[in-house]
């Protein structure tokens, strides 16, 4: 099993949320994409603060150097496109 590297030093340490529990009940295909949608939001906000701010410059190969940056999991294809999706597309 891969260890996540330590967060990466020139990225802001920006405050958080407390965690909740989730609720308990759901199906297993729920809890996925919640924590896929947590991943992919914590994901797009490093992009921003790097300075990514379209989609065109967000490829997979960039999104999975900030998450090692950041300290989570790489992602997959399908958490890049979504890490995609919550940024605003190029205006041109």
């Amino acid at each position: 099993m891969a260890i996540a590297a330590p967060p990466h030093p020139n990225l802001p340490s920006l405050p958080t949320l407390p965690k909740k529990r989730l609720p308990a009940g759901r199906p297993r295909e729920w809890y996925e994409t919640h924590n896929r949608r947590l991943k992919a939001m914590r994901l797009a906000i490093a992009l921003l603060h790097s300075g990514v701010h379209t989609q065109d410059r967000a490829d997979n190969r960039r999104i999975r150097v900030a998450a090692t940056q950041i300290g989570v999991h790489v992602p997959s294809d399908t958490t890049c496109s979504l890490v995609r999706s919550l940024i605003h597309p190029s205006a041109g």
